[in-house]
């Protein structure tokens, strides 16, 4: 999934990371975070950390790479265990799999 901290303002630091769900999709465990969906959901988020209150822009990577919600060309982590996938079957470009950094 791809998850965008925005608590900072419109663009935040960002990754692409894997990720599971509550048996309801309304909570997403990323490590040792925990965000829950907001109600309603918001302008520029749609999910907040339970610890801390931030809140999170969290999706599905696009194949296009377009991932940012308001698509600046920031970098982008993607995390070591996720990143053959992230190449091979998002974007389908297999040539990048060893590019930590989604927006080159």
């Amino acid at each position: 999934m791809y998850m965008e901290a925005k608590s900072a303002g419109l663009t935040g630091p960002a990754r692409i990371g894997r990720v599971t769900f509550s048996k309801s999709f309304k909570r997403v465990y990323y490590g040792a975070q925990v965000f829950q969906r907001l109600p309603g959901g918001g302008f520029k988020a749609n999910h907040y950390d339970l610890a801390t209150g931030e809140e999170y822009w969290i999706s599905g990577p696009r194949e296009d790479g377009g991932d940012r919600l308001y698509g600046e060309r920031v970098p982008v982590a993607i995390d070591e265990d996720a990143r053959a996938e992230y190449w091979t079957e998002i974007r389908k470009q297999p040539g990048r799999v060893s590019e930590a950094d989604a927006n080159r």
